[in-house]
């Protein structure tokens, strides 16, 4: 395990990813319940949102944003050097540069394990919103200016998906082609087993955890995004679901550690619903907002 000076925790409430701005209010408040950090940490510093919409550019709504927090995130990893790396976000781009860095730091000899609902191996061509094309980008598909960061991409045989659900056309066939490792919820109910055969058989010493929120059961965990209160009824129609549960999801990681150094770990899309609508009541109040009418100058009476 890499020595505490080493391990740098990156909190990146970053939100255009997924063009949600309740994923800004996630992530700081996931880096507030989160246990005290045992290195350096650094909070990429990202615009809150002000209900401007965000610009489409070359088919990816918010792009000129997230490839300058792209370039944030990029700096401050040269900066420390780190050997292992812990993401709080914000939308799943956020482990874009991490995973990227540490694939080059150990030279290819970095396994990726997904755990998440969803596989986030589309491009523009497919989806709008960038934080479902980092999995592809990792992989060396998608928008070229996104490509940039990830000078070593990662080898298929070194990605598995944990706890994937059902996969749109597209997907599907990336996957077949691909042949990556898959496993879903059920196979990983009781066992790790499909997960450990495949860390062994991918012969990596290293891995990086990306273990996205939505790949939990809604209804058993409040902070999840389709658990949205303000949603439409028919806004999550033909978005697969999760249905892991946190006790799995603990057992899977120490079991992984157990075989192979975890130097990467992610974790996103927290959407803490009762703590958001708290926050915006108390917006609302008396002394929590600026009086419109206060001049600012306190020698008047």
């Amino acid at each position: 395990m890499p020595s505490s000076d080493k391990i740098l925790r990156l909190v990146m409430p970053q939100w255009q990813g997924g063009n949600n701005s309740n994923y800004h209010f996630g992530a700081q408040l996931l880096s507030c319940i989160a246990p005290d950090a045992v290195g350096p940490e650094v909070t990429i510093a990202i615009k809150a949102p002000d209900g401007v919409p965000l610009a489409v550019r070359d088919g990816i709504v918010g792009k000129t944003e997230l490839l300058t927090q792209l370039a944030a995130a990029q700096a401050a990893l040269v900066k420390h050097a780190p050997e292992a790396v812990v993401v709080l976000g914000g939308d799943c781009l956020v482990d874009l540069a991490p995973f990227a860095y540490l694939n080059q730091l150990y030279n290819g000899d970095l396994a990726i394990l997904w755990i998440d609902a969803h596989p986030d191996v589309m491009t523009a061509g497919q989806f709008a919103h960038a934080h479902a094309h980092v999995m592809g980008l990792l992989l060396g598909h998608g928008d070229s200016e996104f490509l940039q960061a990830v000078s070593r991409k990662f080898s298929p045989s070194n990605v598995m998906f944990a706890g994937l659900g059902a996969t749109n056309a597209y997907e599907t066939d990336f996957l077949a082609q691909s042949g990556i490792a898959k496993a879903s919820p059920d196979e990983l109910a009781e066992t790790s087993a499909p997960v450990l055969d495949w860390l062994r058989g991918c012969g990596a010493r290293h891995v990086a955890i990306h273990f996205d929120l939505d790949v939990l059961s809604p209804g058993a965990y409040n902070f999840i995004l389709f658990n949205d209160p303000d949603a439409r009824a028919d806004a999550f129609d033909g978005i697969t679901v999760g249905t892991m549960k946190l006790p799995q999801i603990v057992r899977l990681i120490t079991d992984v550690s157990g075989i192979a150094e975890v130097v990467g770990l992610g974790i996103t899309e927290h959407l803490p619903w009762d703590a958001i609508q708290l926050r915006r009541t108390l917006t609302q109040l008396p002394l929590f907002r600026p009086n419109p009418g206060a001049s600012g100058d306190s020698s008047k009476p």
